[in-house]
């Protein structure tokens, strides 16, 4: 190795045996075993020196013309050592790059399957609990057909739910129908066979997003448009597609706003499945509202976002707006909705924070959802302390809209025995002194709601 002739004399052990010097990075394919040859420095051939030039003896060394030969030979040696080390470095840099390229592909791959998976799953379960035919989906010719023809109630109807038959909606609002009786088609050129155009369209990737829109917007307008986009084969798998599609963009978080609205046009398709007494335990009876915890599930509060939840949470309200919602609120309460809506409580827009105490005062007024809340103390507490939080906000946004179900959610807990000895101790005091009266002066339901909550827990247990 090269040292230069200035430098003070140092005995080759120094050399060989330093370590910054014999490690396998300078020696890539000798390492520190590597034995001195002719381009090594040796120090007999030195200038100066025994053997070397102008010494006793000296001819000139073994490589080169005296010592500068020496110098040149090693600096040589060292520029090969970098270039090799430099060559190593770039191809490990490269197998490690292939291998993340690798590792990205499979996962990718797997993701892909999964979503694939879950797809074909829900349309596994679509046609088992429609009791529809397997096959290519219908055409436009004989869609209205086969929806105008449903399946026997035998096969149509699930558990708590009417028989899945046109003219028998659990809902009349006075809207246009889009199922005619004996099956028979729509006019053509009719507004009606419009709607089953756009309906069709669903199935075809590429006119799937303008039907989404055109259909929402007129989601209200017919009745039976729950039992059209249940029957017809495939119309569900494809608004479910368009909900995992998104799945990607929740983490991170890169959802874009052109993406939130179009799922959330699919979502407000599904909100009128769930909305119709006819098609609700279909819906829940093929776990559907499970494809939208993801979505309840995010903390991003950009605006799609908080778009995506609320539309999603306006699918839930819808399951629990009706009466005869035990199936819907034990079906809720096995899924864990109820930590979610917490969540969205706490840190969602208002109308989100709405939505979803809109959802937890529905369940706390089934008595299955009171047994579950107040059941455990952690359970019970969890709630009143999410409560607790928005009473003290309320205090300065004044949103008489939340303060209506914070106080219902209240005075139904002190329903319960064990909640009501609990709230005596930890009801917020803003809610004792008065302080909402001048925001409920108009409202004589929710200050009459107030005022019992306040007389339940005054009066002691004997």
């Amino acid at each position: 190795m090269f040292r230069p002739p200035t430098a003070p004399p140092t005995p080759d052990s120094d050399i060989s045996g330093a370590g910054s010097w014999a490690g396998p990075h300078h020696f890539p394919q000798g390492g520190p075993n590597l034995q001195p040859g002719p381009y090594m420095f040796d120090r007999s051939r030195q200038h100066g020196g025994p053997g070397g030039p102008g010494g006793p003896g000296g001819s000139g060394g073994a490589f080169g013309v005296g010592a500068y030969g020496t110098q040149t030979g090693d600096h040589m040696r060292l520029q090969n050592q970098q270039q090799a080390a430099q060559a190593q470095a770039q191809a490990q840099a490269q197998a490690q790059a292939q291998a993340q390229a690798q590792a990205q592909a499979q996962a990718q791959a797997q993701a892909q399957a999964q979503v694939q998976a879950q797809v074909q799953a829900a349309q596994q379960v679509q046609v088992q609990s429609q009791g529809l035919p397997s096959g290519p989906p219908l055409l436009l010719n004989n869609l209205a057909q086969h929806l105008n023809n449903p399946p026997p109630p035998s096969s149509a109807a699930v558990p708590g739910s009417m028989s899945f038959l046109p003219g028998q909606q659990g809902q009349s609002t006075g809207g246009k129908l889009l199922l005619l009786p004996n099956g028979a088609p729509p006019p053509a050129g009719s507004e009606e066979e419009k709607i089953y155009e756009l309906i069709t369209e669903l199935l075809d990737h590429d006119l799937r997003e303008t039907a989404l829109l055109e259909l929402s917007k007129k989601r209200e307008m017919y009745e039976d448009l729950a039992l059209v986009l249940w029957g017809g084969y495939g119309i569900m798998s494809s608004l479910l597609l368009e909900i995992v599609n998104v799945y990607p963009a929740l983490s991170p978080p890169s959802l874009t706003a052109h993406a939130s609205n179009r799922v959330c046009n699919a979502l407000a398709l599904l909100q009128c499945v769930a909305s119709h007494s006819e098609t609700r335990g279909l819906f829940l009876n093929a776990h559907i509202p499970l494809f939208l915890y993801p979505f309840l599930n995010t903390t991003s509060k950009t605006r799609p976002f908080e778009y995506l939840r609320l539309t999603s949470l306006g699918v839930i309200g819808a399951l629990v707006k009706q009466n005869d919602n035990s199936d819907v609120i034990n079906f809720l309460l096995s899924t864990e909705i109820i930590p979610l809506c917490l969540r969205i409580m706490e840190t969602g827009s208002e109308l989100s924070k709405t939505v979803a105490i809109f959802i937890v005062q529905k369940i706390l007024l089934d008595d299955l959802g009171l047994q579950y809340i107040c059941q455990t103390y952690e359970r019970f507490y969890a709630v009143g302390a999410v409560l607790a939080n928005m009473v003290q906000a309320l205090v300065e946004s004044q949103a008489v809209r939340l303060l209506k179900h914070v106080v219902r959610c209240y005075l139904r807990m002190s329903d319960n025995p064990r909640a009501r000895e609990a709230l005596r101790a930890c009801l917020p005091e803003a809610l004792r002194d008065g302080t909402f009266n001048p925001l409920l002066k108009g409202d004589m339901v929710t200050k009459r709601c107030l005022s019992t909550l306040i007389m339940n827990l005054s009066e002691r247990a004997e």
